[in-house]
């Protein structure tokens, strides 16, 4: 596996990974029914406001992430390939890439990637309640986490 910046023929399997991750995601929150596709929420969530990073395996995109100004706004990973240490490999990427603090936001019910981001270094800040980013007809719950960085 490797991992390398976004290239514009990445696009479609990264709509792939997300809407399948997204559609898991959201059923561990209990959220299923505020499903948006990638295409319906790039634009709109920034998802090139920054760096977007992926994985590849074979020579084929199995997940990616985006950092912007010290956040992590978005990480997912094909069901097919998770708990292989790809959405571990794109965290350490993006903490390194971003040469100080780093934040994010989980959902509350998602579990395993709140156990991820706990083994990273991590460290819940805060629970939020409010409107679903993406989908703001759905009120949602939510963690920020921060980690201080590479040293």
């Amino acid at each position: 596996m490797r991992i390398r910046e976004y290239e514009p023929s990445d696009w479609p399997q990264l709509c792939e990974i997300h809407d399948e991750a997204r559609r898991q995601e959201l059923e561990a929150s209990g959220l299923l029914e505020a499903f948006l596709t990638l295409e319906q929420t790039a634009e709109g969530e920034g998802l090139f406001d920054g760096k977007v990073y992926v994985a590849e395996a074979e020579g084929v995109p199995v997940g990616f992430i985006a950092i912007a100004e010290g956040e992590i706004t978005w990480l997912y990973v094909s069901p097919r390939h998770q708990r292989c240490g790809i959405a571990r490999r794109l965290v350490r990427e993006a903490i390194a890439c971003a040469g100080g603090p780093v934040s994010l936001d989980v959902l509350e019910g998602n579990e395993a990637a709140l156990k991820l981001y706990l083994s990273e270094g991590f460290e819940v800040v805060k629970r939020v309640s409010g409107r679903l980013a993406g989908n703001e007809a759905f009120a949602a719950t939510g963690l920020v986490l921060r980690h201080h960085g590479v040293a």
